[in-house]
């Protein structure tokens, strides 16, 4: 595959860059950048956002760390093979994959792993810096992808933070999409804020979660008391296991019950449960009842089924992400980017949980973009 290369640059630095939703974000990055494929799922390619100066998709370069050494092409074809990306796509774009898997940098820390925070800190921002530099690159975005972790426990800084306080130190933008810690951290709060970067996050919205913010509002607007709701999820892939953890299917459920809080006013009755099935791979199957009461009290059910590609799903959101904070970051933007709370089951900042009212602040925000430029 060839394309023009612009002449500005900008970098996406992948934490879990050799991950199914990495491998299907670079993939599908170069696949329409070439005209292979439509840009279907990504927002930013939708027209509120033509003339908002975001970065062109071919302007993208990509690097990160991983724990893992399977090489990007390899991964990317396993994903055709289950269905993930196109037969043929992992060949037609192998050039751009082979280039974004010679920019990934050891991640950790790994069992046995002696250093310290400030030195594992140290090696992780001078990676990215040097991704930046040698590339010639204008600016770059951190974009943490990795599987879920549990929560936070004591002062000690859990890997997500590590990543997080490198990307601050480096001065580039962060975008946590997954559930772990991140920038959350207590003692992150004053490199936070004083970094005067652009962050975002965090737990990416991909399947039940954004149906939850669509019919959370529906009931709380009709006038209907939502009695209780309870879901089940069926999942595999890296994800699936490490949400077999109680700790980390915690932190990916306070996400999913604050959207419910949120929107209907209250907790209802029920509970999320979280459940690994290996053979699904990057399939996933999400089950919600929500029991609720009509007028004079009349109990109705309604049940809903959402069965998705996890990664397919989540690449185009972190290519919009990707996107969204580089032009923020152009136009001077800093803190938290409350106006991407669209994107998230838990987002930095205060702002509105119904996706409808999350969509309308994401395109003022672009119209402002499109003001900077």
């Amino acid at each position: 595959m060839s394309a023009s290369l612009p002449r500005t640059r900008v970098g996406v630095w992948l934490i879990g860059a050799r991950g199914s939703v990495a491998t299907t974000a670079v993939a599908g990055c170069a696949a329409v950048a070439a005209g292979l494929r439509p840009p279907t799922g990504m927002v930013t390619e939708t027209p509120p956002f033509a003339d908002s100066g975001l970065p062109a998709l071919t302007s993208l370069v990509f690097g990160g760390h991983d724990t893992m050494d399977c090489p990007l092409p390899k991964r990317a074809e396993e994903l055709a093979a289950g269905g993930v990306l196109p037969h043929g796509l992992p060949a037609a774009v192998a050039a751009e994959l082979l280039a974004a898997d010679a920019e990934i940098r050891p991640g950790g820390p790994a069992p046995g792993d002696t250093r310290s925070t400030e030195r594992l800190i140290a090696a992780f921002t001078a990676d990215i810096q040097d991704f930046v530099q040698r590339g010639g690159l204008e600016r770059a975005v951190v974009v943490n992808v990795a599987s879920t972790e549990p929560a936070a426990d004591g002062a000690a800084l859990p890997p997500s933070s590590l990543y997080a306080a490198a990307a601050l130190r480096a001065g580039c933008g962060y975008v946590n999409f997954t559930p772990s810690t991140g920038l959350h951290h207590p003692a992150l709060a004053a490199a936070a804020a004083a970094s005067g970067v652009p962050y975002a996050g965090r737990d990416g919205k991909t399947g039940q979660t954004l149906l939850r913010s669509v019919l959370g509002p529906m009931f709380a607007q009709r006038a209907l008391d939502v009695r209780a709701w309870s879901g089940t999820n069926l999942l595999g892939g890296g994800d699936g296991a490490a949400l077999a953890d109680p700790a980390a299917a915690a932190a990916k459920n306070a996400g999913k019950e604050r959207v419910l809080t949120d929107t209907l006013g209250g907790s209802p009755e029920g509970e999320v449960h979280i459940d690994d099935v290996p053979a699904l791979g990057d399939w996933k199957t999400a089950w919600d009842h929500i029991a609720f009461d009509g007028f004079l009290g009349t109990r109705m059910v309604l049940q809903t089924t959402w069965q998705g590609c996890d990664s397919a799903l989540a690449a185009p959101l972190v290519l919009d992400l990707a996107r969204l904070t580089l032009r923020a970051q152009e136009s001077g933007a800093r803190g938290p980017l409350t106006d991407l709370g669209f994107y998230f089951k838990d987002p930095v900042g205060e702002g509105p949980s119904a996706l409808a009212e999350q969509y309308a602040a994401l395109v003022r925000f672009g119209r402002r973009l499109r003001e900077a430029a």
